[in-house]
C-alpha cells in the first residue's frame, strides 16, 4: 500500500514520547514520516511547494502515533461467529489502533505450525483494515515448529501454564517449557506466558462449588492471586538458564509485580543487553478500569482469567505501571457468541471484548490521574511495538517509521452503544459508560482509513510475517 503522494500533517498538539509540540508531520509518498518540523519550518515548507504537497490539518486535534495492541484474539478461522479479521481490525481502526497481533488461540487450528499459520494468513489476506502481527503458540510437543514459525515473522509465542478453554491448545508443564526454551535459544524470539498454575489440592474447588456460581465473588475465589504467584515463581526458575526472552500478559494481582521485577533486576544484572532485561509484563484495560466490587450479579460479561479483582489492587497496578514496573497495556480482546456469556460465571466463557475502546478507557482513567497524552505513546504504543520487535516500523512518529497517525479529541466524551461497535459480538462490560478522548480520524502508511464514525473504502492493512510464500 502506498500513498499518492508527499503529506504533511499538521497539528498543534503533535504527541510523542517525550512531549508535545506544535508542528507538522511530512510523509513521504511511500507512506513513511520523512521528517517532523517545527510550525515555522511546516509553514515555509507549504509555502515553498505552492501548493504542491497535500495538508491534513488537524488543529488543535491531538496528534499521536497509532496504537499497538499486541494481544487481540482474532478467532478466525475456525471460531468466526466469535470474532474475524474485517471485524476486529474495523473495529481497531476505529478506536486508532493501527496495528494489532493475534493470538495463537482461539482460531482452528491454533497458530502452532507453519502451516496452520499459513492457514491464518490466508484467511486474513486482503480483511484487515489495520496491519496484523501473528503470534505462535507452545503446546505439548510442538518444540520442532518454533523456529519454522520464528522464520516466517511471528512476533513471539504465547503458552498457557493453566488450561486454555479450548481443547485444540493445551496448557503446558516444566519440560515442555524446558524443550521450548531449547528451541528458542539463540533466536531472539520470546516466550509469553499465561501466567496461572493451580495449586495440587481440590479443596478450594469443593468449598467453590457450594458458593452461589452467579456472584462474581465466587469466580474471583476460584482463581486467587496465588496462581499468578505460582507461575512467576515457575518461570523465574528458567530465568538463569536461558536468554529467551520472557513476557507475562495480562497481569491481574499487584502482588507478582515486585517478583517481576526482581527478576528483570537480576537478569540485567547478570548482562542480558536484551529490552527490560527480557523480562516483562503487560497488564490490561479492565484491570486499569474496573474491579470486584462493581461487578453485578450474573453478568459474565465481565468474566476474564485471571479476574478483575478489587479496587485496592487496581490502585497498586496504577502504581506499578507509573513507577514503570509494568510494561504497557492492552487488550486481551477475546469475545465469543452471547450463548457463552450465562449468568453462571463459573461456566461462562472467560473473556472481555473491548478492542475498539482500549485508548479511550486508558484515557479516561489516565487522565484522572494526572498523566498527560506522552503516557498513551509510551505505554499503548511504543512498547507494544518493542516487545513485538517492530519498533523500527511502528509505535512512534519518527523519521523512518509507518506514517501511522491518528487525529484524537482528549477532551471530548462519548456513551458505549451497542450501535457504535464494530467487533463482530457486542457484549461488552462498558455498555453504557461514558468515557473521555474520541478517536476522530486513523490513517495507516499515511493512507486516511477511518474517519469520524466511518471505516474508510477496502481493507488496505498488512500482515506482518516475513515470508512471501504466507
Amino acid at each position: 500500500m502506498t500513498s499518492t503522494g508527499r503529506q504533511l500533517f499538521l497539528s498543534k498538539r503533535i504527541v510523542t514520547e517525550t512531549g508535545v509540540t506544535d508542528g507538522g508531520v511530512l510523509v513521504n509518498e511511500n507512506g513513511l514520516i520523512e521528517k517532523l518540523l517545527s510550525r515555522k519550518q511546516a509553514e515555509q515548507l507549504i509555502e515553498e511547494n505552492n501548493g504542491d504537497i497535500a495538508v491534513v490539518d488537524g488543529g488543535e486535534l491531538a496528534m499521536m502515533p497509532g496504537v499497538v495492541d499486541s494481544h487481540v484474539h482474532v478467532n478466525e478461522p475456525g471460531r468466526t461467529a466469535w470474532e474475524g479479521f474485517r471485524t476486529a481490525t474495523s473495529a481497531a481502526a476505529a478506536g486508532g489502533i493501527t496495528t494489532i497481533v493475534d493470538m495463537p488461540l482461539n482460531s482452528i487450528p491454533p497458530t502452532t505450525t507453519l502451516e496452520n499459520l499459513k492457514i491464518k494468513a490466508s484467511s486474513a489476506k486482503g480483511n484487515v483494515f489495520v496491519d496484523v502481527g501473528f503470534w505462535g503458540g507452545v503446546i505439548v510437543g510442538n518444540e520442532d515448529s518454533l523456529r519454522d514459525l520464528v522464520e516466517a515473522g511471528v512476533v513471539g509465542f504465547k503458552c498457557f501454564l493453566c488450561p486454555s478453554g479450548v481443547d485444540e491448545f493445551p496448557n503446558v508443564q516444566a519440560e515442555d517449557l524446558e524443550k521450548a526454551f531449547a528451541a528458542l535459544e539463540g533466536t531472539g524470539s520470546l516466550l509469553a506466558f499465561h501466567a496461572e498454575v493451580e495449586d495440587d489440592t481440590n479443596e478450594c474447588d469443593k468449598k467453590i462449588l457450594k458458593k452461589d456460581p452467579e456472584e462474581y465473588t465466587t469466580y474471583l475465589e476460584s482463581r486467587p492471586p496465588k496462581m499468578e504467584l505460582n507461575a512467576i515463581s515457575l518461570i523465574s526458575s528458567f530465568l538463569d538458564k536461558t536468554d529467551v526472552r520472557v513476557h507475562v500478559v495480562h497481569v491481574s494481582s499487584a502482588s507478582v509485580v515486585p517478583l517481576l521485577n526482581k527478576a528483570r533486576e537480576e537478569r540485567v544484572a547478570s548482562g542480558n543487553k536484551a529490552w527490560r532485561g527480557g523480562v516483562t509484563a503487560e497488564t490490561c484495560h479492565h484491570y486499569l478500569s474496573l474491579s470486584a466490587e462493581q461487578i453485578p450479579r450474573g453478568r459474565s460479561e465481565y468474566k476474564c482469567a485471571p479476574p478483575i479483582r478489587d479496587m485496592d489492587n487496581k490502585e497498586k497496578l496504577w502504581k506499578y505501571l507509573l513507577e514503570d514496573k509494568l510494561d504497557m497495556v492492552v487488550s486481551d480482546h477475546s469475545p465469543c457468541t452471547p450463548e457463552l456469556k450465562c449468568s453462571n460465571n463459573l461456566e461462562a466463557w472467560g473473556g472481555i471484548s473491548s478492542v475498539q475502546f482500549g485508548l479511550s478507557l486508558f484515557w479516561t482513567e489516565a487522565s484522572t490521574r494526572g498523566l498527560d497524552l506522552t503516557s498513551i505513546c509510551k505505554y499503548m504504543c511504543a512498547a507494544p511495538a518493542q516487545l513485538c520487535g517492530i519498533q523500527d516500523h511502528k509505535g512512534a512518529i519518527k523519521p523512518g517509521l509507518d506514517a501511522d497517525l491518528i487525529f484524537f479529541d482528549p477532551d471530548a466524551e462519548f456513551t458505549v452503544t451497542a450501535d457504535i461497535i464494530r467487533h463482530k459480538n457486542k457484549l461488552t462490560p462498558y455498555i453504557g459508560k461514558t468515557l473521555k478522548g474520541v478517536v476522530k480520524k486513523t490513517y495507516l502508511r499515511g493512507q486516511l482509513i477511518y474517519a469520524d464514525g466511518d471505516v474508510i473504502e477496502e481493507p488496505k492493512g498488512n500482515l506482518l510475517l516475513k515470508s512471501c510464500d504466507i
